[in-house]
């Protein structure tokens, strides 16, 4: 709202190691891009087969979150826009990353990132991916994002879904000195 920009989401899931389901390996985003990380090397032997059903299995995740959000609020149009793409933080940054790339799929002018807290060596993997980044924190001891939380509840859907309805309508731009650039504000669902 005080961005006087859209809400949508981009939806983006952890691929997990086998044997390790908290273990991002890397992530799928919606439109089917996936982003391996750094912890893939060390299960790329037996990583074709395992990744192929994890792949089917995150995008049916995918596709009943996108279904339900969709009937709430049409996708925003993105190409030739300000796009800023949040979450509450980044670990391995790899549902970011796969997020980012198909955001960047659909040619934004600009793609930010903007998140309250972030492992700094992962921070600066995400920074490659887009064109600015805003990030309040940057802890040298860093373990997980919900270390940085009072209160670390996920996002149920059907908030998700209340908060897309609630601002499904046009945003009321700010009056502002300068024109300001057309802008599509998109948070980043797991």
């Amino acid at each position: 709202q005080e961005l006087g920009a859209e809400l949508d989401v981009v939806l983006s899931r952890k691929l997990r190691a086998p044997g390790q389901p908290e273990l991002a390996i890397g992530a799928i985003a919606e439109d089917g891009q996936v982003y391996l990380n750094h912890h893939a090397e060390g299960f790329l032997d037996m990583l074709e087969d395992y990744l192929a059903e994890e792949r089917r299995h995150q995008l049916a995740e995918i596709a009943r979150r996108r279904k339900l959000f969709r009937a709430a609020r049409p996708q925003a149009r993105v190409t030739g826009r300000t796009v800023l793409v949040t979450d509450d933080g980044i670990a391995t940054g790899s549902t970011m990353i796969a997020a980012l790339q198909a955001v960047k799929a659909q040619k934004p002018r600009e793609l930010i990132v903007a998140v309250p807290v972030a492992s700094p060596d992962r921070l600066a993997e995400v920074r490659r991916w887009c064109d600015e980044v805003v990030c309040l924190l940057t802890p040298e001891l860093f373990w997980a994002v919900g270390q940085f939380y009072a209160d670390f509840r996920q996002v149920e859907d059907e908030e998700a879904v209340e908060l897309l309805r609630k601002f499904a309508a046009a945003p009321q731009v700010k009056e502002a000195s300068t024109p300001q650039p057309e802008a599509a504000a998109t948070a980043r669902a797991r």
